[in-house]
This record gives structure tokens, sequence and C-alpha cells, in this order.
């Protein structure tokens, strides 16, 4: 029998990928052409050439011990340099190899932040709808999630109900900009709110809390919005980045963590962030990929294509009737649902031959995410459907 803890988790599993299993089984009985899915936020396009590029000449060029060796567990020291400085260059930072963890993807990078930074029975701050997977990685180190509601206006932070849940037990806060399942982007304003919240409470109560800012999007921001970089606000932030958006790379599982020197206990952070890597069962980051994504720093895929199913989507579900906050950025929106119980709805919604996910999973019922990165022809070709949806509820 397994264990109690993973009976739990397991029961918490993720309504994506049960939805996705869906999707699945729904092509197979009507064609996939035929069926419209929305439910998994798998990249739909191709990665930039220099990535293959990056690839075969790595394979078939480097010491092949030195690339698929081991380093250490933070990650090859160039690798690291240049993604400092880029991050430099872009932000206006001042980072060096020793501020950088190369991690697998953003979530093992932030499963590494909770090993190292809570104990069993800290609080550990999410702002709702929130991805689901936050809630078995708190649990799985005894963690205590403490959940704020939505701000159902433009989906930011709830920061009167944010300052009243801090207490002594809080230890870290997990934010998402942009964000999975909404699209929205906090504002410099929001950010700026959130520091000078989170230092008095610090204060106040004489801790440390850390803020994990969650950032596999960062680059699909749509009308030119910025995205501002936490570190600059707020000196106990720690960033996850991932590729698997930019450069469309979710199975390659590559990332890292920025932790700004300026963090409380900095040198005994970095050593046991170190350490999580390792005994965790990473060891370290693929080594391959580590060197792919130092060759490919600063190019993205052709993330406009987001933006245009973007364009599509909301232009249309907005004039059918559905209510919708427009998404700041990612491949996501986030949809009211016409009637309350948002599983029934994404229920109906397979009768359209439409596979979409309950805000439910995003601990936000009465919503429903769509992932909209998928073809142009998926899209449009979706629209009669999400009519008839809407039109069953009139």
């Amino acid at each position: 029998m397994v264990s109690d803890k993973m009976a739990k988790l397991v029961a918490g599993s993720s309504i994506i990928r049960a939805m996705f299993q869906d999707g699945k089984i729904m092509a197979e009985k009507y064609g996939k052409e035929n069926v419209y899915d929305f439910s998994l936020g798998n990249p739909s396009i191709v990665p930039p050439p220099t990535v293959k590029e990056a690839i075969a000449d790595l394979a078939l060029n480097s010491p092949e011990m030195e690339l698929h060796g081991y380093m250490s567990n933070e990650g090859y020291d160039d690798v690291r340099q240049t993604v400092a400085e880029y991050i430099n260059k872009t932000y206006g930072t001042d980072y060096s190899a020793k501020n950088i963890i190369m991690t697998v993807g953003a979530a093992g990078g932030l499963n590494v932040a909770l090993k190292s930074l809570i104990n069993p029975g800290d609080e550990v701050l999410l702002v709702a709808p929130y991805f689901g997977e936050y809630d078995n990685y708190i649990a799985n180190f005894d963690g205590v999630k403490v959940v704020i509601s939505p701000d159902y206006e433009r989906f930011s932070i709830n920061f009167e109900e944010l300052e009243k849940k801090i207490t002594p037990k809080t230890r870290f806060m997990i934010i998402n900009s942009p964000n999975n399942p909404t699209g929205a982007v906090y504002s410099e304003e929001d950010i700026i709110r959130l520091a000078e919240i989170l230092d008095r409470k610090q204060k106040e109560y004489g801790i440390s809390i850390f803020l994990f800012s969650d950032e596999p999007y960062r680059e699909i921001a749509f009308n030119g919005i910025e995205v501002p970089y936490i570190t600059k606000y707020y000196s106990n932030a720690i960033v996850g980045y991932s590729y698997s958006k930019s450069l469309s790379l979710p199975g390659e599982r590559i990332g890292y963590l920025v932790v700004p020197t300026e963090l409380d206990d900095f040198e005994d952070t970095i050593v046991a962030m170190s350490v999580a890597t390792r005994i965790m069962g990473f060891v370290n980051a693929p080594s391959l990929m580590q060197k792919v994504v130092a060759r490919c720093i600063g190019q993205t895929s052709d993330l406009k294509v987001y933006e245009e199913n973007k364009e599509i989507l909301y232009k249309a579900l907005t004039e059918y009737g559905y209510e919708c906050v427009e998404p700041g950025g990612t491949f996501y929106m986030f949809p009211k649902c016409p009637i309350p119980d948002d599983k029934e709805f994404c229920a109906k919604a397979k009768d359209f031959r439409l596979v979409i996910v309950p805000g439910s999973g995003f601990s936000c019922p009465g919503y429903f995410r769509i992932a909209f990165c998928v073809d142009k022809s998926t899209v449009v070709n979706s629209l009669d459907s999400f009519k008839k949806l809407i039109d069953f509820y009139k």
C-alpha cells in the first residue's frame, strides 16, 4: 500500500491532467480535428531553430564526459554566469553566478526553495486563483497553505485580506505573474504595495517572509505590458524561472532560481538549496540543456501567436456573453461560467466537443480555464461551439 501522505496527494492530483485524458479519449472517438482541447498548457509553437542547432553542435563537438557528466549541484559555473549577466542587462540588476541555481524547471526550483526554507507547520500564502500543484508542493514539506480570496475585478491581489492573514507563522508566499490561470499581470503599483505589506509585517513580527515569484510566462505579455522584476522591490524575494514556455521546452525540464545576496541568511540559503537539489533526487539540472539555454539566452519562440489567439477568443467570447477579465499575458483565459457549478459546466462543454478546465482546480469555483496554446485553426473552429454552449444556458 502507498504511504498515507502519498494517498492524500494522489487524491488531490491535477484536474488539468484528468481533463487532458478526457480530451484524448474524445479525439479517438470523434477525430482530433473535431475536438477543441484547451486543457493543457503545452506550447503549440516550435522552439527557435537555434535550439536544435545548439543541441546538434554540443552533441557532436563537446567533450562527452564534460557534456554528460556531473557538475556542481547548482549547475555549470559558466552557464550560471551567462544567465546572471542576461538578467542584469535586461532588468538592471547586479547578479553573478553565485546568485543563480540551475533547476529542473520552475517546479523543481519551487520545490527546492520550499524544502530549504519552510519547517513543518509554517504558513505559505497563496493568491487565488492559483496553479493547483502548489497545494501538493506545500503539503509535501508539511507546510500549511493560507489562501487569499480572489480579486474578481482584475485578478490582482486582495491586499486587505492578505494583510489580515499574515501571522507570526507566515514564512513563505508564492505569486505567479503573468498568472496561470487568469493571464493577469501584476502592475508595478501592485508589487510595490505587496512589498510594503510584507516589509511591515516582517518588522511587526520579527520574522522573515520569503516571496517566491513563479515566472515561467514572463515573456508572454501582451500589448507592451511590462512585468516588474520582483527582486528590485523586495529584498527577501526569490525568482523561479523556466524555459518551458519561452523556448517551448516543457519536456526538457530546465530553469533556474535567482537568489539575491540581500536575502536574509543568503549564504546558508544558497548552500541549503544546493544540497536540496541533490537530496530531492535531481542531483543537478540536465547537463545538455543547461548548455543549450546558455547558447540561446534571450531568445524565444514566436510568442506573438499566443497574442493573436487571445485577441480572437476574447473578442468572440465577450460578444457571445461570457464575462471575462482580459488576459494581460500567458496563454490562458479565465471566463466566468454562466452557472454556479463550474464542474457541471465543463462536463456539458464536452457535448459541444470542448475540453476546458473547471476553476475549482485553481481554488476559484464558478470560472473555467481555456489554454489557448493551440493552433489558430483550433481557436477559430471552436468559436461556434463556445457560442452554442453559452446559448444552451440562455
